[in-house]
């Protein structure tokens, strides 16, 4: 594997993440190992990384690169899962917490994975492997109403009933298996002038229901300000307008105080300020970044502290 992936935003996300070098610190997405290897270099011989992923092959390969690191804990776990993981570390906090959302180039560009209309493949789409639908399975087998609410809601795309109809239509005849099958239906009812534009919608609308992201992106967040220390920070790098929304709204929640209207004199909701933005506008990747690394262009890291 050469290549593999090249991590977004690595200096000013773990920047931000680093406030004891011999912390105790918590890597959502390993993927693998940017991240990973620029916070380890940060550490001293007392700092701990424990880190997870879903995906076998990131799992795999990063629990060979680190082998020899015994502050590293690698584990193939679902990152909603944190607060579990913390237990069994026997930690009742992390002084820091990041999660890099984004699918890996690996997966990207790998023909096994099927998460690219560039590469023909099987139309699977899970990063978890044991997980039983794949998006093949989705298209497939569930309703057309289903099939362009999903589109709709999760790829944001506007003609989400016309490419579900000829999906509903194209599947009557035959069943659809690979990208190139898929990619041949939405092109038949899409404007060659926005076609990239609306495959990556739908790839990115079906990946994000096959693998529950944005549910499995609110549990994490409501389970890492439990196990998060005081003045420790939680720091995100999101891809998309729904994931980047949902960190955004979280962490504004989490600022507040008090969420009682405003007519009411005295404060009687009992909101507990839990998180402190420390960035008002979200951190993008620099010119520089996004001429080498095409990929960043649309990252948005947040960052906030547990107060």
């Amino acid at each position: 594997m050469t290549n593999i992936h090249t991590p977004v935003l690595l200096k000013e996300s773990v920047d931000f993440l680093i406030s004891n070098k011999n912390g105790n610190y918590f890597e959502a997405t390993l993927g693998f190992g940017g991240h990973t290897e620029e916070i380890l270099s940060r550490l001293g011989k007392k700092g701990m990384l424990v880190s997870t992923d879903v995906d076998l092959n990131a799992f795999t390969f990063c629990k060979e690169k680190f082998k020899d690191d015994r502050r590293v804990k690698l584990y193939n776990f679902n990152f909603s899962l944190i607060d579990v993981i913390a237990k069994i570390e026997s930690l009742e906090f992390f002084d820091g917490i990041i999660a890099d959302l984004g699918v890996s180039s690996y997966q990207l560009d790998n023909t096994a994975a099927g998460f690219s209309y560039r590469v023909s493949s099987v139309l699977d789409l899970r990063l978890d492997k044991n997980l039983r639908k794949t998006a093949a399975d989705f298209i497939n087998n569930e309703p057309e109403e289903l099939i362009a609410d999903t589109i709709y809601k999760y790829g944001e795309e506007k003609n989400s009933r016309k490419i579900a109809k000829q999906i509903f239509q194209t599947r009557n005849r035959k069943k659809i298996e690979t990208t190139d099958e898929l990619k041949d239906i939405i092109s038949s009812v899409t404007n060659p002038k926005y076609l990239n534009k609306t495959l990556s919608r739908v790839f990115q609308a079906l990946r994000i229901y096959v693998n529950d992201e944005l549910k499995i992106l609110e549990s994490f967040l409501k389970n890492s300000v439990s196990v998060l220390k005081k003045g420790g920070r939680l720091v995100v790098i999101s891809y998309h307008s729904l994931e980047d929304r949902i960190v955004k709204d979280f962490f504004r929640y989490e600022n507040l105080s008090c969420i009682c209207p405003s007519g009411i004199p005295i404060c009687v909701c009992d909101k507990e300020q839990r998180l402190k933005i420390i960035t008002s506008k979200p951190v993008v990747p620099s010119e520089k970044e996004t001429m080498i690394n095409k990929r960043a262009r649309s990252a948005k890291l947040r960052i906030a502290e547990r107060v």
